[in-house]
C-alpha cells in the first residue's frame, strides 16, 4: 500500500475523476463526430496534471476512471496518475452509452480498456464506471465475468435523460453487492422535498452556490453513509474550445461556471479527507469493531 493510501485509511468520502477529454462529452456529441476525435485539440494531459497538483496540495487520494481511448494515446499520463498514489480504474474504451451498443460490443469495450490499462500500470484494474452512468443489469453480469469487482455507475436519482438504472438497489446503502462477485458504489444523491437529486458532482456542483452544495455534503456525511463525488478534467478548464450545440441546454450544461470549478473543487478537497474507492471498499463496515 502506498503512503497516500495509508494516510486515507478510515476515510468515508471517496473522490473520483472520469479522465476523458472535452470533445468526448455526451453533451457535445451532436456537434463533434467520433471520427473527428483525433483531429481535436487535446487538453486532457494539462487538465489532469493540474488536478494531480491540487490533490497533492490537499492530501487527497482519488480513483481515476480512465477512458481507454485516452490511455492509448497518453500512457505516460496514466503512469503519472498511478505514481502519484491514485487508483487507476476503467471508464471503458470508447465512451459509448452502454444501452446503445449492446452486450457484445460492451464486452469488447471493457475488455480492451482493462487490458490496456493493466499493461500500462502493471497491476489489476478492477473498478469500472459507465459513460454517462448508462449502466444496465446485463452490463453488471458482463463486468463480473470480465474480472471487475466493483462498478460505480449507479446514480439513484429521479429520472435523467441519459442515466441507466439497476433493478437491484441498495435499499439506501451506498455500497452493496449488486451481483455475485461484484459490488456497486453509488454516486451520492441528496433527498430534497422527498426527491433524490444528484449531489455527487458534475453540473450540480457547478450550478449551486458552493455553500449550498457543501451543506448538502455535510448532511450526507452525518447520515453515516459514505460520500462519493465525481468530476472531469475538462470541468476545471474554462479555456477549452467553445462548440455550438444543437440543443442549447447541452451547451449550458457543459460550459456553466467552468471558471469557478477549480477553486470550488480545491475548497471541497480541503473540507474533509478523501480516499479512493478501493480504500472505501477495503475499510471495515462502519460501526464494526
Amino acid at each position: 500500500m502506498n503512503q497516500l493510501a495509508q494516510s486515507t485509511i478510515g476515510t468515508s468520502a471517496a473522490m473520483s475523476i472520469d479522465v476523458e477529454d472535452w470533445f468526448q462529452v455526451q453533451n457535445l456529441s451532436g456537434s463533434i463526430p467520433r471520427d473527428s476525435w483525433d483531429t481535436q485539440e487535446r487538453r486532457v494531459e494539462q487538465n489532469t496534471r493540474r488536478m494531480l497538483e491540487i490533490m497533492h496540495r490537499t492530501g487527497a487520494r482519488s480513483t481515476c476512471f480512465v477512458l481507454g481511448w485516452v490511455a492509448e494515446r497518453h500512457p505516460g499520463l496514466v503512469r503519472e496518475i498511478a505514481a502519484a498514489g491514485h487508483e487507476v480504474a476503467s471508464h471503458g474504451y470508447g465512451h459509448e452509452l452502454i444501452y446503445d451498443i449492446g452486450p457484445d460490443r460492451f464486452r469488447e469495450d471493457i475488455r480492451r480498456a482493462k487490458r490496456l490499462l493493466e499493461d500500462i500500470v502493471g497491476r489489476p484494474v478492477v473498478g469500472y464506471r459507465a459513460p454517462n452512468f448508462s449502466i444496465t443489469d446485463w452490463a453488471i453480469d458482463i463486468l463480473a465475468e470480465e474480472g471487475y469487482t466493483y462498478d460505480s455507475s449507479s446514480f439513484p436519482v429521479v429520472a435523467h435523460d441519459r442515466y441507466g438504472r439497476l433493478t437491484k438497489g441498495g435499499n439506501g446503502q451506498v455500497v452493496y453487492e449488486v451481483a455475485p462477485g461484484i459490488r456497486e458504489v453509488c454516486v451520492s444523491s441528496l433527498k430534497v422535498v422527498g426527491r433524490d437529486i444528484p449531489w455527487g458532482g458534475g453540473g450540480w456542483f457547478r450550478l449551486f452556490p458552493y455553500g449550498v452544495f457543501q451543506a448538502g455534503v455535510d448532511r450526507i456525511a452525518k447520515s453515516g453513509q459514505p460520500y462519493v463525488f465525481y468530476i472531469h478534467p475538462w470541468e476545471i478548464d474554462p479555456g477549452q474550445p467553445r462548440v455550438r450545440c444543437a440543443r442549447r441546454s447541452h451547451g449550458w450544461r457543459h460550459y456553466m461556471n467552468l471558471h469557478k470549478c477549480a477553486d470550488r473543487w480545491e475548497r471541497l478537497l480541503r473540507s474533509r479527507s478523501w480516499c479512493a474507492i478501493e480504500d472505501l471498499l477495503s475499510a471495515p463496515p462502519q460501526g464494526s469493531q
